[in-house]
């Protein structure tokens, strides 16, 4: 079998590659910020509200985390204009994507609170802090500390799922393999160039979160050998 690799038409489509990149990693970073925003709020209500808050917090996870992404992405992008809520593929991906994403991110923030020995909330409440500063002040930082790579984990696992919103024509990088495929017909390098991108971003994005870690949580890893010490030396 003779078969020879032939790039030029799809590096010749570099300007459509460019803006799939530029939108993947704009609808990744956002959908990553309001997605943990809206974990923090979820993990928070689901401590401090009462048991119909928890229950609601729990189905809600639960109902996003064992359902498909696509699924998730068509009902928001085909079901809501039927009940009246219009929004472009994009907005839609976006809305999707940081659903999604707060489901598993309160699910690992939860692990990471629930980590947090009950002294420290009782000496926070001691201090007549309220319980919203305790969780705030006392509970959430360290337990970031401790749940870091694994968030950091499903970010990138995110950034690879948006792939996925092509499906509703949206012109990520997915979304512009597929229009250069039908432009070149040269399918094979086509998913060569993207794949190799994708493991790029993925592999930046593992950098970038594990350089935030160690510059958000550096206090943490520099206190902990001197607490050992002291144990030590007692």
């Amino acid at each position: 079998m003779n078969f020879t690799l032939h790039f030029e038409s799809v590096l010749a489509e570099s300007d459509l590659i460019l803006r799939g990149i530029m939108l993947t990693i704009w609808l990744s970073a956002t959908a990553i910020i309001l997605g943990t925003l809206l974990a923090i709020i979820l993990v928070a209500l689901r401590n401090l509200g009462n048991a119909a808050v928890r229950f609601g917090v729990d189905s809600y996870v639960e109902l996003l985390r064992n359902t498909p992404f696509l699924v998730q992405l068509f009902m928001i992008f085909f079901g809501l204009p039927l009940m009246g809520f219009r929004m472009s593929g994009t907005q839609a991906a976006l809305f999707a994507m940081t659903l999604n994403l707060s489901a598993y991110a309160t699910e690992i923030i939860r692990a990471g609170v629930d980590s947090i020995h009950r002294s420290q909330i009782e000496a926070g409440l001691s201090l007549a802090l309220s319980r919203i500063q305790v969780f705030r002040y006392v509970v959430l930082k360290p337990a970031f500390a401790k749940i870091w790579p694994a968030l950091s984990s499903q970010f990138v696992l995110m950034l690879l799922a948006s792939s996925i919103c092509s499906f509703i024509s949206v012109p990520e990088l997915s979304g512009a393999a597929s229009i250069i495929e039908q432009r070149t017909f040269r399918s094979f390098e086509t998913y060569i160039v993207v794949t190799a991108i994708y493991l790029v971003l993925a592999l930046a994005l593992k950098i970038i979160l594990a350089w935030l870690g160690h510059w958000l949580f550096r206090r943490r890893v520099k206190i902990a050998p001197l607490v050992t010490i002291k144990e030590g030396i007692a």
